[in-house]
């Protein structure tokens, strides 16, 4: 039986070449140019893959993909674009899109991804027919590392200690603390581990989008709006939900939050029915409230609503006798996703882990694990395959200059070659000190710098400059 492709592209030209091409390929191809006439077509046939354009006329990929994923799971979903976005497509993916693809398209990538994606969705289909409906309600939740040291201990205690209650909770910690996870745990431990855990990242949520993403919209009530669509409140209802990077909403997003959180009901945009809202809240912040506040850039009001309980997060640095600890877990995380058996660090490596600042948290901690664990081949970790940077126990504000251009030296003898690369690391300096500032918040940074955030984006990936660097 042959698969059936449905694509979902406004310009008429591809959509033909696409359902010719894959037509030649013996699949069965049905093409909707608007996201109206793609639900008909949905309605009355069932498909083994959407193939669908980012921008169409009438509503996006995305809203597409969402409306997909909660009516036909049994459909995988690609999406197309002529543009790329790194951003966006991790939120994609997030969502449930197999793949995402950038224009122009070529025939053999798109082949590829298509036999890929089928393929997934048969094991997905397979898995889901053999495992138990009671095994699907577990839970996915992180495994918490005790660690020794005086300062996990004392999270440890207030974790247990504000579990149980109902408290709102403000998480203090700088990036890749493990905030989230932390978040997790207190909803595990706590009496509402039953119902849901909905995690929101409010960096990126803009004026416009704020109520829907909040609230949800009904079908119809704006422009674009052809799904209903549930917000994150109405689904952690009963559970708890937990907004990270609450400190870059905008101070008119927080006024939307402030009245949701008052009133404890919600309507969904287009909508007269009320909700009401029984919920805890759980925010994270990488910067200090009463800060903001002083600043003017955050609500007073809103920062009391949230703050029944507190807990402080402690950098890596903070515990030195939990680094091999963790270390040593997230070894064996790696050695089962690996499928290797790799039993210990040698001393140097210890070595070098204890004297290192870690910047990056236990995430940089958890991602050099993964990194040197691929690279070693062995029972034991040497130093030969630890990053430059532990390696030379670099300092954190030099360290990816070090990193990145240490070969400048050899290259004096050729001028045009070295002008380049200093004025590479003029614009590196330059866009890593803003990012810095700001927390690495880029629509903050874009703006500062004077690009847009295109530019921007595209500036961090060819200077492969990252967070976690």
């Amino acid at each position: 039986m042959k698969n059936k492709i449905l694509i979902i592209d406004d310009e008429i030209n591809i959509g033909l070449l696409l359902t010719k091409f894959l037509i030649k390929n013996r699949f069965e191809v049905f093409a909707a140019t608007t996201g109206a006439s793609a639900l008909e077509i949905l309605e009355r046939e069932k498909f083994d893959l959407i193939l669908c354009d980012y921008r169409l006329e009438d509503t996006n990929g995305k809203e597409i993909l969402i409306y997909a994923k909660e009516n036909y799971p049994a459909t995988g979903v690609v999406i197309i674009t002529g543009y790329s976005d790194i951003k966006l497509a991790v939120e994609l993916i997030k969502l449930g899109a197999y793949d995402y693809i950038v224009k122009p398209l070529y025939p053999d990538e798109i082949l590829s991804t298509i036999n890929k994606a089928l393929e997934t969705q048969k094991v997905l289909k397979k898995q889901s027919s053999i495992v138990s409906v009671k095994e699907t309600e577990i839970s996915d939740y992180p495994k918490y590392i005790e660690g020794k040291s005086k300062s996990s201990l004392n999270l440890l205690e207030q974790i247990n200690l504000v579990a149980p209650t109902n408290y709102s909770i403000i998480l203090n910690g700088k990036s890749g603390t493990g905030k989230e996870c932390v978040a997790k745990i207190i909803h595990q431990n706590s009496l509402r581990k039953n119902e849901p855990f909905v995690a929101m990242d409010c960096g990126s949520l803009s004026k416009e989008l704020a109520a829907s993403e909040f609230f949800g919209h009904e079908k119809g009530s704006f422009t674009g709006a052809m799904f209903t669509k549930v917000g994150h409140f109405e689904q952690a209802n009963g559970g708890t939900l937990f907004l990270d990077e609450i400190a870059n909403l905008s101070y008119e997003v927080q006024a939307i939050l402030l009245r949701a959180v008052q009133e404890r009901k919600i309507r969904r945009i287009g909508s007269t029915k009320e909700i009401a809202l029984d919920m805890r809240i759980i925010i994270a912040t990488n910067e200090n409230l009463e800060d903001c506040i002083q600043k003017g850039t955050f609500r007073e009001d809103l920062y009391h609503r949230f703050n029944e309980f507190s807990i402080n997060i402690p950098s890596l640095s903070e515990r030195k006798e939990d680094i091999m600890l963790f270390a040593n877990a997230f070894l064996t995380e790696a050695n089962e996703e690996l499928n290797k058996n790799i039993t210990s660090f040698s001393k140097e490596v210890k070595s070098r882990f204890l004297n290192y600042s870690w910047p990056g948290n236990v995430r940089e901690l958890k991602n050099v694990i993964k990194r040197i664990a691929l690279l070693t081949n062995g029972k034991q970790i040497e130093t030969k395959v630890l990053p430059l940077e532990i390696e030379k126990n670099i300092p954190a504000k030099n360290r990816v200059f070090e990193k990145k251009f240490s070969n400048l030296e050899s290259d004096a003898n050729n001028n045009v070659q070295q002008l380049r690369k200093t004025t590479e690391v003029a614009e590196y300096a330059a866009i890593l000190t803003v990012l810095k500032e700001v927390n690495f918040n880029k629509t903050k940074a874009a703006k500062i710098l004077k690009i847009d955030r295109k530019t921007l984006y595209n500036k961090i990936s060819t200077l492969k400059l990252d967070k976690e660097e």
